[in-house]
């Protein structure tokens, strides 16, 4: 896989896996992995305070089913785009637009992921 593709695959796992098992645990153990101690602990992190801005409960089911659709969509995204699927650039896309809302290292690497997937190199016989 040449290195722009591979940058892609690598950036973007960190934040679909990490969406897709906090969101599971949280559908489990019914709250999210959170720090245990620090000035931080017990909170989430600053995609909450997003959603409560917007008058959504980042503790609601609905919430947390959403986030783990996410989550696993864009790993599914990954590895399609790995593997060379049709229509997967258009499917990381989506995922990197989705995953702006996840402040503040989603946020980042999403930013760089929709530039990556920009590039005439990444591009080149994805796009169906």
């Amino acid at each position: 896989m040449p290195a722009l593709r591979w940058s892609v695959v690598v950036l973007t796992f960190p934040s679909a896996g990490w969406l897709a098992i906090d969101q599971a645990h949280a559908l489990v153990a019914g709250d999210y992995v959170t720090p245990g101690s620090g000035p931080h602990a017990g909170q989430l992190g600053p995609w909450s305070k997003l959603f409560a801005a917007m008058g959504l409960d980042p503790l609601s089911l609905s919430i947390k089913w959403v986030h783990l659709v996410i989550g696993t969509a864009r790993l599914g995204a990954i590895v399609s785009f790995a593997l060379r699927a049709r229509r997967a650039w258009g499917a990381m896309l989506i995922g990197a637009i989705a995953g702006l809302w996840y402040l503040p290292f989603g946020t980042l690497i999403s930013l760089i992921v929709i530039a990556l997937l920009m590039l005439p190199a990444v591009r080149r016989q994805d796009v169906c």
